[in-house]
C-alpha cells in the first residue's frame, strides 16, 4: 500500500509523540515509531490509533543503538526524522542526571549520526526533501523575571536543571551538525505541554489523580512558579509545520499564550474537577498544600512565538481554561488508561 510519506518517530509511543504519530496516521503518512518502552512510554498511547495495514510500525528500540537506527531508515526508505525521544522530568533529571545524559545527549548524537550516514545514500531529489526534526524545550533558555520579555529563538540557552542542559547540548549538535556537515535540521522548542495521555507524575495529571483520591494538592514553594500551556495537539501541529514549511539550520518556538503560575493552573483543575465530578465536602481547591520547592527551580517560562505564527502559519486551536477542561474530562473518563500505565510503569522499575 501507499502512503504519501514515511516518518521515523522517536518516543512515538511518549505523551507527546503518540498524539504527533496520530496526528500523521490521520494525515496519510507512514509512521515508524522506535521507542525503548520505559516508565513514560506505553503501548497504551498507540492502541487507540486507526491505521491502515502497514501503516504504523511499532519498533522497540534504543536511540543510543545506532545500528538499529540505520537499519530502520534504509528498510522503511524512510522520509524524515522526528526525534521527541527524551528523559523529561526534571525532578527525575537531579535524581538522576546520567540517565538524561545518556538518552537526551549520546542518544541525539548517535540519531543524527545514524541519519546522516542514511542521508548521504539518498538521491538528491530525496536529499531535498529529507529533515531531520529535533524536538526540544523552552527550558533549555532557563529563567525569565515577571518583566523579561518572552523567550524566542534568538534567546541565549541559559539551561539550570540536568534535564535542560542535556536537551541544550542535543539542540546544539542539532545545530551544529547543519553548519559542519551540511544536515538538514530543524530545531523546535515549545512551552509546557497538556493534554490526553500525559504521564501520570506531570502537573496537570498528577493533581488530578491527587483530587479525585481526597489527597492534598502539592504545590512547590509559594506556587508563583509561572508556565506557558500549550495543548499537546496545537504543539504537533507546530511540529509538523516546522517540517513542512520551515528552513534547515532554523529553530521555531511554539508557545500557548498562556502563561499561568502554579496556583492559577491548580485552581484551574479544581474548578474543572468542582464542574464535571464535584466533591460533597466542597471544592477541590480545599485540598491544596504547599510542599518545600524543589532544587533550582526556574521562576517563569514564556514563548513568544511570532516567527512560527509568520513564516509557517502556526496558530492554536486551544484556549487554557477550556482546554484543562476538556484535558480533566478525559482522564476522568479514561481511568482505565491511568492504571495501565502506573502499573507497567511500576513493573519496568521493579
Amino acid at each position: 500500500m501507499e502512503f504519501s510519506r514515511t516518518f521515523l518517530v522517536t518516543g512515538g509511543a511518549g505523551f507527546i509523540g503518540s498524539e504527533f504519530v496520530a496526528q500523521q496516521i490521520e494525515a496519510g503518512n507512514r509512521v515508524v515509531v522506535l521507542d525503548a518502552f520505559t516508565y513514560a512510554g506505553h503501548r497504551a498511547n498507540l492502541d487507540w490509533i486507526s491505521a491502515q495495514e502497514g501503516q504504523l510500525v511499532i519498533v522497540e528500540g534504543d536511540i543510543c543503538d545506532r545500528t538499529h537506527t540505520e537499519l530502520l531508515l534504509g528498510t522503511y526508505e524512510v522520509d524524515a526524522v522526528f526525534n521527541f525521544a527524551a528523559e523529561s522530568h526534571v525532578d527525575n533529571s537531579i535524581a538522576n542526571p546520567g540517565a538524561f545524559v545518556k538518552t537526551n545527549v549520546d542518544g541525539v548524537y548517535r540519531m543524527l549520526e545514524a541519519s546522516r550516514d542514511y542521508y548521504t545514500q539518498l538521491d538528491e531529489a530525496r536529499k531535498e526533501a529529507f529533515r531531520f526534526i529535533q524536538v526540544s524545550t523552552d527550558e533549555v533558555y532557563g529563567t525569565l523575571e515577571l518583566d523579561d520579555p518572552a523567550f524566542d529563538e534568538e534567546t541565549p540557552m541559559k539551561p539550570n536543571s540536568p534535564y535542560s542542559a542535556t536537551k541544550a547540548a542535543g539542540d546544539h549538535m542539532a545545530r551544529a551538525w547543519f553548519h559542519t556537515y551540511n544536515f538538514p535540521t530543524i530545531v523546535t522548542n515549545c512551552s509546557n505541554n497538556y493534554g490526553h495521555r500525559q504521564f501520570p507524575e506531570k502537573l496537570i495529571p498528577h493533581m488530578i489523580s491527587k483530587a479525585l483520591a481526597g489527597e492534598k494538592l502539592p504545590i512547590y514553594g509559594d506556587g508563583q512558579n509561572i508556565r506557558d500551556w500549550i495543548h499537546v495537539s496545537d504543539h504537533c501541529r507546530g511540529v509538523f509545520l516546522a517540517y513542512a514549511k520551515g528552513n534547515v539550520g532554523e529553530t521555531y518556538c511554539f508557545g500557548g499564550n498562556a502563561e499561568r503560575n502554579n496556583i492559577q493552573t491548580v485552581d484551574a483543575i479544581c474548578q474543572a474537577l468542582d464542574a464535571l465530578r464535584p466533591r460533597p465536602s466542597g471544592s477541590y481547591k480545599e485540598l491544596k498544600s504547599f510542599v518545600n520547592d524543589r532544587p533550582g527551580h526556574d521562576k517563569r517560562y514564556a514563548i513568544n512565538d511570532a516567527k512560527a505564527v509568520e513564516k509557517l502559519g502556526f496558530n492554536r486551536r486551544y484556549q487554557f481554561e477550556a482546554g484543562i477542561a476538556e484535558t480533566v474530562k478525559w482522564y476522568l473518563d479514561n481511568q482505565q488508561w491511568v492504571s495501565r500505565v502506573l502499573s507497567e510503569s511500576q513493573s519496568k522499575a521493579a
